[in-house]
């Protein structure tokens, strides 16, 4: 008798990106975790960005003045990150940005599938066409260097919620973001969450092909259910 081989972080990575979240979202709600989505202010940067999808890289941070001359513990952080991840930022800033295209290319090189921001990134232009998705909480022009330090990475850290004032995002959970939105999904959950949701998502599919072919939208919910 053979065991079948658990899919590699790779695997479970490029089947996110065949779902919604929409559908992640549900599946979530069915197994009792209600507050996993992001505030609706996240979104890509810029729009055309396309579907975030990655490992949680946690990086935390606050507002601390200092002198002008670098952020070495923000380069240190950034260094850590490996492929398949998703650098996720976190912390009180307000007003600045955590990061530009410099620092955008650099985790790129190391790998990284693309960035969360709970708070401000420029250089918007320039990250899109390094074909890096970038969700953030806004846009400004203004530097984090003098005013924002980063104080921890691959630690537990909230981020603003959707139906919760703030959401545990832990080192390892998984990060989804596409037109509708970001939600946040526990590791441990992480490929019991997928395989619900492709089953969710070939059912859509086919609900899609026989209303086209003149099934009505009463029929299809007789037919298939709620979805």
């Amino acid at each position: 008798m053979t065991t079948a081989t658990p899919p590699s972080r790779d695997e479970i990575r490029e089947r996110y990106l065949a779902v919604d979240t929409a559908n992640v979202a549900d599946v979530l709600d069915t197994l009792g975790y209600l507050n996993q989505g992001l505030a609706s202010e996240f979104v890509p940067y810029p729009q055309t960005a396309g579907r975030l999808a990655g490992w949680a890289y946690t990086i935390r941070g606050q507002m601390s003045p200092y002198p002008m001359g670098g952020d070495a513990d923000k380069m240190k952080a950034c260094q850590g990150l490996s492929p398949g991840e998703v650098s996720v930022w976190s912390g009180d800033g307000e007003g600045i940005c955590y990061f530009g295209e410099l620092i955008a290319i650099g985790m790129k090189e190391r790998g990284c599938t693309g960035s969360l921001i709970d708070g401000g990134i420029r250089d918007i232009r320039w990250i899109g066409e390094q074909d890096f998705p970038v969700y953030a909480r806004y846009r400004t022009p203004v530097q984090s260097i003098g005013r924002w330090k980063v104080t921890g990475s691959q630690i537990p850290v909230f981020m603003r919620g959707a139906t919760t004032t703030y959401v545990l995002v832990n080192p390892g959970d998984f990060i989804l973001g596409d037109e509708d939105g970001v939600i946040v999904i526990p590791q441990a959950l992480a490929e019991q969450v997928l395989v619900e949701a492709e089953r969710l998502t070939v059912i859509e599919r086919q609900i899609r092909v026989e209303l086209q072919n003149g099934l009505t939208l009463a029929q299809a919910l007789e037919k298939f259910g709620h979805v």
